[in-house]
């Protein structure tokens, strides 16, 4: 069985829409034979058949998105003695096969322990764009273990979040191809089950073939159902295990405690990081029968243990942590940065957010300074759009972006992510604080998805709610400006008649791209914004 690579349909063309199959799963084909209709951005292609065979798997339905050099069908050579048709894997799934032939087939249709059940691969799906790997973080079924259609299976992570995996359909689980830390790749399979309906086919077919005979011989047990292996304290979660999060997972197995042991406060009893703070206050332990000195030990962090040994402790740099190193260093060494250091008097800003802010706690928002910078800012760049571009071609080219999609970086349980509020010049503010307070949750739960990483075009660091003052921060490439607010601190200024008064004053820290910003547009560009803030009624004249 091999899979058939979409090929180069066209110059610069990186995907297609599959807009019609014209072969089902089963079928056989013929060299050449038209197997498929795509859409590229410029005209209807015909898709051949690379050779005879038999159609194992369609990995697209009709109107998805294909990758060009990415899996679009599974094949499985074919020497003419098959019969052709939908039902044909059906009809020839009980024919004998050599062992060279079993070897190319599996693992797609593997017979399960010889018990006429066969099981079907999950192929990792596409989890990013240009994501080509990802690293098993935890797995949340085990071998033989009967999983629900749509359950949690396992959650991996990718260079830009953390995402949940789930069961396609009912079934049990008979393979695990990967251990947790190994790196899985994308278009390849991740696990194997055997799928509910196919199970119960398979035992129907081993009940008919019984031979008539056996009511002479002793009384066979009576198969029973199978039921799911749950945890050795019995779980609490819906599919028999306590539910934790991987970080909270993790930070027991660095403890040497028992999840089971912990009681839960959150959801269907799952474990929270705070529940297993407040165990270890109330005199949570490894184990009752340990030493003294043992139980003290894994009460300790890692660093803690590493400090009190003398040992180097080493973790490998992995996840969104090693992608953060890599880009950070190419931003910094392609990058010519320029940066611009000013402060805001936010006073004002301050006073308005106070009188909105019960007006949008009615409105089910919570309302923040992130959101009216956020829109002073899109307001700034109408008038200086190159702070919303990027370099395009080769490097010779200026592309002005038609929408204001801000970043926000949030330190988050998976790392630094920077997802994106969309299209900040169209929405009100309710809109944008809504949108700022669903990133920022899913950011610190390591679940940002895709979509909302994607397509950024300028970036802000909010060091400030962490304490600092100033910062000199990084371009997140391809954008072309970021800026770092400090805290906002309060500080003695003079009003207009010399008297010295206490105002908000938030210092402010630019990084331009010094290929398209000279410091005086970066400066230009920053007093407009900095007007906005500093009188924000005056946001209101230019409010589309």
């Amino acid at each position: 069985m091999s899979d058939f690579i979409l090929p180069d349909i066209g110059e610069g063309i990186v995907e297609c829409e599959l807009v019609k199959w014209l072969i089902s799963e089963g079928d056989i084909i013929e060299e050449d034979q038209p197997v498929a209709e795509v859409m590229t951005d410029k005209a209807l292609v015909e898709i051949p058949a690379p050779h005879r065979g038999r159609v194992t798997r369609l990995y697209y339905k009709e109107g998805e998105t294909a990758k060009v050099h990415a899996p679009l069908f599974a094949v499985e050579e074919d020497n003419g003695e098959a019969q052709a048709g939908p039902n044909a894997a059906a009809r020839n799934m009980d024919t004998p096969r050599s062992e060279t032939d079993a070897e190319t087939a599996a693992p797609v249709a593997e017979m399960n322990e010889g018990q006429g059940e066969a099981s079907e691969d999950f192929i990792l799906p596409d989890i990013g764009e240009g994501i080509v790997e990802c690293e098993v973080v935890t797995w949340r079924v085990r071998e033989g273990e009967e999983i629900a259609e749509d359950q949690p299976v396992v959650d991996v992570m990718t260079d830009k979040a953390l995402v949940e995996i789930t069961a396609p359909e009912a079934g049990r689980i008979v393979r695990l191809y990967y251990r947790e830390q190994e790196s899985a790749r994308v278009h390849a399979p991740l696990f194997a089950f055997v799928p509910r309906d196919r199970a119960v086919q398979a035992q129907e077919v081993s009940a008919s073939q019984s031979s008539p005979s056996a009511e002479s011989r002793p009384e066979a047990a009576e198969p029973q159902p199978a039921t799911r292996p749950t945890d050795s304290a019995g779980g609490k979660g819906a599919y028999g295990r306590t539910p934790a999060s991987p970080a909270v997972r993790r930070l027991v197995r660095e403890l040497g405690v028992r999840l089971d042991d912990i009681p839960g406060s959150g959801k269907d009893g799952r474990v929270l990081k705070a529940d297993i703070l407040a165990w270890q206050k109330r005199g949570g332990n490894a184990s009752s029968n340990e030493p003294a000195s043992r139980q003290s030990d894994v009460a300790k962090t890692p660093s803690e243990r590493a400090f009190a040994s003398n040992e180097v402790r080493v973790e490998p740099l992995r996840g969104m942590q090693a992608v953060m190193a890599r880009r950070m260093v190419e931003s910094a060494t392609s990058i010519p940065h320029f940066h611009y250091g000013d402060e805001i008097d936010v006073t004002e800003l301050l006073a308005l957010r106070e009188r909105l802010k019960v007006h949008a706690e009615q409105e089910g928002a919570r309302l923040t300074l992130m959101p009216l910078i956020m829109k002073a800012m899109a307001l700034a760049i109408r008038a200086y759009p190159v702070l919303n571009s990027r370099l395009g071609g080769n490097d010779d080219e200026i592309h002005y972006l038609p929408h204001c999609n801000i970043g926000m970086a949030v330190d988050g349980k998976s790392g630094l992510v920077v997802p994106n509020v969309k299209r900040v010049e169209q929405r009100s503010l309710l809109e944008i604080a809504r949108e700022v307070e669903r990133l920022t949750l899913a950011a610190r739960e390591g679940r940002v998805a895709q979509e909302d990483l994607r397509d950024g075009t300028i970036s802000v660091s909010n060091i400030g709610a962490l304490g600092g003052t100033y910062a000199a921060p990084i371009i997140n490439a391809p954008e072309v400006a970021i800026v770092a607010l400090g805290r906002v601190q309060h500080l003695p200024r003079f009003d207009a008649a010399g008297n010295v008064v206490s105002r908000a004053i938030m210092t402010i820290t630019w990084a331009g791209d010094h290929r398209l910003i000279d410091g005086g547009t970066i400066a230009r560009f920053c007093n407009l914004w900095k007007r906005y803030l500093q009188a924000p009624q005056e946001m209101l004249l230019h409010l589309a």
